[in-house]
């Protein structure tokens, strides 16, 4: 949203969010799509990496899981995170025709069709592993051969889900998630209150916030992704402020620029 002037009074509208500095917990065309989206509504971004990606341990079996996926042997491919479809991509991984996609939310849906792969499903009501498995298990009564790629910290309750119901699962893990220290400077500012709102976007980063962030000001704005990821913040200790109430980007900066700017603490921190 831009400055612009009120149509009858001719006074400057402010952006949402002129005044606020905002940690964004991951770097990457993520991070810098988010940063832009920030600027737009007149924040000021700090882009933080908490977490990075790493391959998985068991390369092997990730390599024969993707191999097979290119015969043609799983009648369903699910994917839980964007981040898989990075893999996927790396591998160059085919997805042949006779194999039908299935995509957590909007977000990993949009990160397979940016790459040039199809979607077949998406969940209608609940963007989460335990919705997937109910409408897989709806739309499919007969035993279906199904891989699934994961995070390895991922509970494997959509596999779990699918085998009870019948079908032949294949779990594979696609990548590890590990911890990225932050800079001094930035543990400061997020101490001293000049960083005046973080993004959750995950558990992992939940996680990180914890254990990076001991003192975090009452008056700093944690803002989660989603319920699922709220849910992940509140049980290792965080007070969210603020859920955006569907699982995308948009909708967490909107929900962050209906709040009022915190109290610029820095001025009595020099």
């Amino acid at each position: 949203m831009m400055n612009t002037a009120h149509p009858h009074t001719g006074a400057i509208v402010a952006k949402p969010l002129t005044g606020w500095r905002v940690l964004v917990p991951r770097g990457g065309p993520w991070g810098d799509g988010v940063a832009a989206t920030l600027r737009a509504q007149g924040a000021v971004p700090v882009v933080a990496p908490l977490i990075n990606f790493a391959p998985t341990e068991d390369l092997a079996g990730l390599e024969q899981a993707l191999a097979d996926l290119g015969d043609g042997r799983f009648d369903w491919l699910t994917l839980t995170s964007a981040t898989t479809v990075d893999v996927l991509y790396a591998y160059r991984a085919v997805i042949p025709a006779s194999t039908r996609v299935a995509a957590v939310g909007e977000t990993t849906a949009a990160a397979l069709q940016a790459v040039g792969y199809r979607v077949d499903l998406v969940p209608e009501k609940d963007n989460s592993a335990a919705g997937m498995a109910d409408e897989m298990i709806a739309l499919e009564p007969d035993p279906k051969r199904i891989l699934t790629l994961r995070s390895e910290i991922a509970k494997p309750v959509l596999t779990k889900r699918l085998i009870a119901a019948g079908h032949d699962v294949r779990s594979v893990v696609a990548y590890r998630t590990v911890g990225v220290p932050v800079t001094e400077r930035i543990a400061r500012d997020v101490a001293n209150g000049r960083i005046n709102a973080i993004l959750v976007t995950s558990g992992s980063v939940a996680q990180q916030v914890r254990e990076q962030f001991a003192d975090i000001p009452d008056e700093t704005v944690i803002a989660a992704i989603g319920p699922r990821t709220a849910k992940d913040a509140r049980r290792v200790g965080l007070t969210v402020d603020v859920v955006a109430p569907r699982q995308t980007v948009d909708d967490l900066i909107d929900a962050v620029s209906s709040l009022p700017l915190p109290h610029a603490s820095d001025e009595f921190h020099l």
